[in-house]
């Protein structure tokens, strides 16, 4: 029970497009300035989609890409800048300082995707996102983070 109160974790199935975009604008209507989602997975889990359709929920109407070559997009919405990384192809954490990582944190909110490749620089209050297709072909959504996001995803129509 304790867990419940330090933090919030819950697993959503996307069963289909519709679920990962009420999923997508649950966590858009809670982002604010400094916030940081993690977004964890294989290749082909839907990171990407999922960043998309959170951007989409801030009011993004451009073309959203995968920024797996440019490292980095940024799109402004009613929140403020909102930055997309794609760590996928970084080889050192050091290369975060380039991409003005820690500057874009400050400014804005930041979407990860492939984390795992600069764990240290991913802010403690971040919220994690694992995406997992299991056997059935089904996809899951992982999700944990502070007890802030708790008002935003907690409901019944999560495992």
């Amino acid at each position: 029970m304790a867990d419940r109160i330090d933090g919030f974790s819950g697993t959503y199935v996307l069963a289909d497009l519709d679920a990962t975009r009420t999923l997508a604008g649950r966590i858009a209507a809670g982002l604010q300035g400094g916030h940081a989602i993690a977004l964890r997975g294989e290749l082909g889990a839907g990171k990407t989609a999922l960043a998309r359709d959170i951007l989409r929920a801030l009011g993004v109407t451009e073309h959203v890409p995968s920024p797996t070559f440019t490292l980095i997009q940024t799109y402004e919405t009613g929140r403020g800048p909102v930055f997309h990384f794609d760590l996928y192809r970084i080889e050192d954490e050091s290369e975060l300082e380039q991409l003005g990582f820690d500057e874009a944190l400050s400014q804005g909110i930041v979407l990860v995707e492939w984390p795992d490749r600069a764990p240290n620089a991913i802010p403690g209050d971040a919220l994690n996102v694992m995406l997992e297709i299991d056997a059935g072909n089904v996809r899951r959504a992982a999700i944990s983070g502070t007890v802030y996001w708790r008002d935003f995803l907690d409901d019944k129509n999560h495992d």
